[in-house]
């Protein structure tokens, strides 16, 4: 057969065995010929081979029975034209799917029938066929073919051709492979890669607008209800207005010496850039430190120490060539009542600019704070205004304020849980127990720190036993360093006092111990008159004494 094959000898094909017994003889030996006609057996449609030359004996031969996949019903058998004798005697076995002439016939010829309509409707031959020699057959004579079916229905049963070229699988009702077909595949892959990508692209799209409408909670842009911008104003005596009052004249110190450094807080005295805070927030520095000054606004400054006192526990500070300062006003503290309200305003724990708000919890509260240094050097005596206003660490030295935003006092010490010692270095914070040191006396050391650069305490030229546990101040028996207990001349030997009294009054307020003693007298000015009551032998006495004066350190 010509299909690409070797153009040279024929090969000789072999062929299965038919029913019937067969001798296998050599090629150029006779056949015995039965003039008998066969009959092809045909399932479908007959035809000739499509794109094959069958190869021609020289003897001619009838076409071999060829059996195909089995369809519903059979067709009838359409008889060859001419009689033509078998080539060698019939296989006994009728071996299937071949039979007829043995392994040196020519092979049978191949017919590709058309799909077999549905429901074993018989189809006729399209064109005629023709036998193992070429000769083509015809119809057997009587034989009349159907009329075409109207509505031909295809079955799964395909066409094959084990000579043929390579066929898609027989299941396959599909075109044969070609030119066309492959350009459809092509367009068919072409379509689905489009497909996927645009449901690709689809899919990023619709999660991007899920995810927006998500986080949005809808394609609209949603806006709460709010507010309107206000001009900011509050009322003078609020806190929010008070601190926009008093804010821009409070600072912070940042304290470093040698051994030690420390935070606190000041505020500005007057335009020439005096500021008054603790002595024990400027103690750090010594006589070598640094002190640096930061405004509200942000703004830095060196400073120098004008002045301090331990006693009352003061120092003022000056800054120089800062311009735009805003002194803050000073008010009265003896116009103070129990249940004012009042803000403090600092830098606990270095948070500058720092407001807390209280009232005044107590007037003319004896405290005693210090002491570190062992020998009583650094102790000092107020009679303090006390305050439930937050005050911490860093608070100290900065301003308690009215209702005016007026300085009624300087924070100066609180009232701990515990002593706020710890291996870390901890400090204890406020439970609502705050003192401040009254401004009617932080004036006065004030000015007397600006002016000479040391301030004086009252006195009354006694000696206090401090030991003392019984109710009052007990002038003692002898004075330090073997010096009288009264000092001669002084205001105390004056007045009448003698060792061994008790003070149990001042200014007709009861007076308990001697620390309380020295708080009282330190809240007045030298020069300032005195009504004492005491008790001496067992009687009560008054007396009235003009107050000495003694520099501090």
């Amino acid at each position: 057969m010509e299909d690409g094959k070797s153009t040279g000898p024929k090969a000789k094909w072999w062929s299965r065995p038919t029913a019937g017994g067969t001798t296998r003889t050599a090629p150029d030996e006779p056949i015995p010929v039965e003039d008998t006609a066969p009959t092809a057996d045909v399932t479908g449609a007959t035809g000739a081979t499509e794109g094959h030359t069958a190869d021609v004996p020289p003897q001619p031969s009838a076409p071999e029975p060829v059996s195909y996949p089995p369809a519903p019903e059979p067709v009838a058998s359409v008889a060859a034209t001419q009689p033509v004798a078998p080539l060698h005697e019939p296989d006994q076995y009728s071996t299937p799917p071949y039979g007829g002439p043995g392994p040196w016939a020519p092979a049978p010829p191949v017919q590709r029938p058309v799909p077999t309509p549905a429901h074993g409707t018989v189809v006729p031959p399209h064109y005629a066929g023709t036998n193992g020699a070429g000769i083509p057959t015809s119809p057997a004579p009587g034989f009349t073919p159907p009329p075409p079916p109207q509505q031909p229905q295809p079955t799964q049963w395909l066409q094959y051709d084990p000579w043929g070229a390579p066929r898609q699988p027989l299941t396959n009702p599909g075109p044969p492979l070609g030119a066309d077909g492959g350009r459809k595949k092509n367009r068919r892959g072409s379509l689905l890669v489009g497909a996927v990508l645009l449901a690709l692209v689809a899919g990023g799209i619709g999660g991007g607008i899920g995810a927006y409408i998500e986080r949005n909670g809808g394609l609209t842009q949603v806006e709460l209800p709010q507010t309107g911008h206000n001009s900011g104003g509050r009322a003078p005596d609020s806190v929010a207005g008070i601190a926009a009052s008093a804010l821009p004249s409070v600072v912070t110190l940042h304290v470093s010496g040698t051994t030690e450094s420390g935070t606190g807080t000041g505020f500005v005295l007057d335009n020439s850039g005096h500021i008054l805070t603790n002595n024990h927030v400027v103690a750090p520095a010594g006589s070598s430190g640094e002190i640096t000054v930061t405004f509200s606004g942000g703004e830095t400054a060196r400073a120098e120490v004008v002045g301090k006192d331990s006693g009352y526990d003061l120092a003022v500070v000056k800054v120089t060539g800062v311009s735009g300062l805003k002194p803050l006003p000073l008010g009265n503290s003896d116009n103070v009542q129990v249940g004012d309200p009042v803000v403090a305003i600092g830098a606990p724990f270095d948070l500058s600019n720092t407001v807390t708000s209280g009232i005044i919890s107590a007037k003319d509260r004896p405290i005693t704070a210090g002491g570190e240094k062992g020998d009583g050097s650094d102790i000092s005596y107020v009679d303090a205004l006390q305050t439930d206003a937050p005050i911490n660490p860093g608070n100290s030295g900065g301003p308690l304020v009215d209702t005016d935003a007026h300085v009624i006092g300087i924070n100066s010490a609180i009232r701990a849980a515990d002593s706020g010692s710890s291996t870390e270095g901890g400090q204890a914070g406020s439970i609502g127990l705050g003192f401040a040191i009254p401004i009617n006396q932080g004036k006065r050391v004030a000015e007397e720190l600006i002016n000479t650069g040391k301030a004086t305490h009252p006195v009354i030229g006694v000696t206090l036993d401090m030991k003392y546990t019984g109710d009052g101040a007990k002038v003692g028996t002898k004075g330090a360093a073997g010096k009288p207990a009264v000092t001669p001349d002084g205001p105390g030997a004056k007045a009448g006092i003698k060792p061994g009294d008790v003070i149990t009054e001042v200014d007709g307020r009861r007076v308990h111990s001697g620390e309380e003693l020295i708080v009282k007298i330190r809240a007045h000015r030298p020069g300032d008159r005195l009504d004492l009551g005491l008790t001496r032998g067992g009687k009560d006495l008054s007396i009235s004494l003009t107050l000495g004066s003694a520099t501090g350190t």
